[in-house]
């Protein structure tokens, strides 16, 4: 009986002592090159790569938004007979979107960073502050009383969680990038790469910039080598035999650098504000949606609240919010967000209290026979701008330039401590078939110069010829000029007074979506699309960010395919 025993442990030790072998052998194939062989994060050297990466974390704010194909445009009557959002069929990818508006709580955050970091008591800083603040002038109103809204919306608590307007679609793609150094800052600070509260003591000309890090880590910080050198840090160093040091910075195959905050593109958008899953059986949509919820009307049909509008927007003439005692909305100039219910996405306010920020430079065609597939129109293509000695060219706080706007409105085109940027040029366009210039914005527009043999000129009101680069004469709005100060001090604005303007349409006016609290019901249908100068701001026009989706299209496991 003993033998026995004795030859049931010694399988049983073989079976185990195999099992764990093979273990063994499986988990350490994720660090062996399949193409060569060779070890990856080897202690010694050699090709470094995070082999454990599962999947892109959710950033902060953000909500999954799984990516399909849908009919983009309207699905109703075209009553206004704009003829600018005709059905069309895309496919957008998977990505990120915040979950609600971005309210003045998190704006006043960016604002309290950029008073700290570029104090506008010093001259040279003045600018950056002061273009980013929201023009709360937007509340004014000829024929009413809203000085209230004026001195007190953007920074009153009792205002924190409404979403923030007055913001100019400049100042949205600013805060957006904003959101992507200080989101990326933290993450390289939890994981020992930068030192502890680096984010808090910075002064203007040791910023922390995710192009630059990523690029040319040991300028970061103004080339403040203790707040990334690992002996500082809380990162220990990794040494090869040869006596090299390895994984000291963070790079894109870390996995921890965050993809950029952007404005969403228009497909983006719209696709995320139908939240068509609930239509969906199998693979197929059964129906399409006029508003972010199930159903032809904007009030719940639900029995606890029965009767309840499910959005913020102008019920009528004279009628914002309803019946004082008994609100149809709850509002009657815009709400906090969450307040209604969400979408199937998750997502908050897709339809009323403000109007949205979208990506898109504006056109009144979307050009689907071209491209079906994460459309957009707004590109611009640029690269890093390198200097004689062959390195990164890094903006300092001697070398911020500041644009002055149409309205008037000075900002910085560059911060200290980012990349100066520059057009691509031939060396990127040369015999290529998928783009041939820097600024595709006019590209495919429906003028004359969208023919490929058309004469390569634009013309002067007088005939003259240009070889600017500009809209044509199909999208000729009136151009506005302003001049630096004269010798007086005082700005000179030049209105442009020509009698041959036949559109608003120009390569600066910006696509918004979603109808707002000043809004009729009409508008809160996702597919429509309006337009405004990208420089300018009103009262009913916020914005949220998005987050492109980097690896698998659905999030976590695999689905089960139908």
């Amino acid at each position: 009986m003993d033998m026995k025993k004795a030859m049931v442990c010694k399988v049983l030790l073989t079976t185990v002592l195999a099992v764990s072998l093979v273990g063994c052998k499986r988990s350490s194939s994720s660090n062996t090159s399949r193409g060569t062989g060779w070890d990856i994060n080897s202690r010694d050297g050699g090709f470094q790569y995070n082999t454990d990466f599962k999947e892109q974390e959710t950033a902060p704010g953000l909500v999954f938004v799984e990516g399909g194909t849908f009919t983009m445009g309207k699905v109703g009557d075209d009553v206004m007979h704009d003829w600018n959002n005709s059905p069309n069929q895309q496919h957008v990818q998977s990505f990120y979107m915040d979950e609600t508006e971005v309210t003045n709580k998190m704006y006043t955050e960016y604002l309290d960073w950029i008073k700290r970091t570029y104090p506008p008591t010093e001259e040279n800083f003045k600018g950056i502050y002061t273009g980013a603040l929201p023009d709360t002038l937007v509340w004014r109103n000829r024929l009413g009383y809203n000085e209230v809204m004026t001195e007190n919306y953007l920074r009153h608590p009792a205002y924190g969680e409404y979403p923030v307007v007055g913001v100019s679609w400049i100042q949205a793609v600013e805060y957006a990038n904003w959101r992507t150094d200080r989101v990326n800052e933290l993450y390289l600070e939890e994981e020992g790469y930068i030192t502890r509260d680096a984010k808090i003591a910075v002064e203007a000309g040791e910023t922390f910039n995710t192009d630059t890090y990523i690029n040319a880590p040991t300028q970061t910080y103004g080339g403040n080598d203790s707040i990334i050198s690992p002996q500082n840090t809380r990162r220990r160093v990794q040494t090869t035999a040869s006596g090299d040091t390895i994984n000291v910075h963070a790079g894109r195959e870390t996995g921890i650098i965050s993809p950029d905050y952007r404005l969403p593109t228009e497909a983006e958008w719209e696709y995320a504000a139908l939240g068509l899953t609930e239509l969906r059986n199998y693979n197929i949509y059964r129906g399409r949606k006029k508003y972010p919820w199930d159903g032809q009307y904007t009030r719940s049909g639900k029995r606890k609240v029965r009767g309840d509008q499910l959005a913020n927007f102008k019920q009528g003439k004279g009628d914002y919010g309803g019946i004082a005692g008994w609100s149809d909305d709850g509002a009657d100039i815009t709400n906090a967000v969450k307040q209604y219910e969400p979408n199937d996405f998750g997502l908050y306010d897709m339809a009323g209290n403000v109007a949205e920020w979208v990506a898109d430079v504006y056109r009144p065609i979307v050009d689907d026979e071209f491209n079906d597939f994460n459309y957009y129109r707004g590109n611009v293509y640029t690269k890093n701008s390198i200097s004689e000695d062959g390195t990164v060219k890094i903006v300092t706080v001697d070398e911020i330039v500041y644009d002055t706007l149409p309205n008037g409105d000075v900002i910085a085109r560059d911060l200290p401590g980012e990349i100066a940027q520059v057009p691509v040029d031939e060396d990127e366009t040369y015999l290529r078939q998928n783009f041939d210039r820097s600024d595709n914005r006019n590209f495919r527009d429906g003028d004359k110069r969208s023919s490929r043999y058309y004469r390569d000129y634009d013309e002067f009101d007088d005939g003259r010829k240009t070889t600017a680069s500009q809209t044509r004469k199909m999208y000729n709005s009136p151009k506005h000029n302003v001049e630096h100060v004269d010798s007086t001090g005082e700005m000179i604005r030049e209105y442009d007074k020509s009698n041959k303007r036949t559109s608003l349409i120009n390569d600066e006016v910006r696509v918004y979506k979603g109808g707002s609290w000043k809004d009729r019901e009409y508008w809160l249908d996702p597919a429509q699309r309006r337009y405004f100068p990208q420089t300018m701001a009103t009262d009913y026009i916020g914005f949220r960010c998005a987050m492109s989706r980097v690896g698998s299209k659905s999030k976590g496991r695999n689905k089960t395919k139908n």
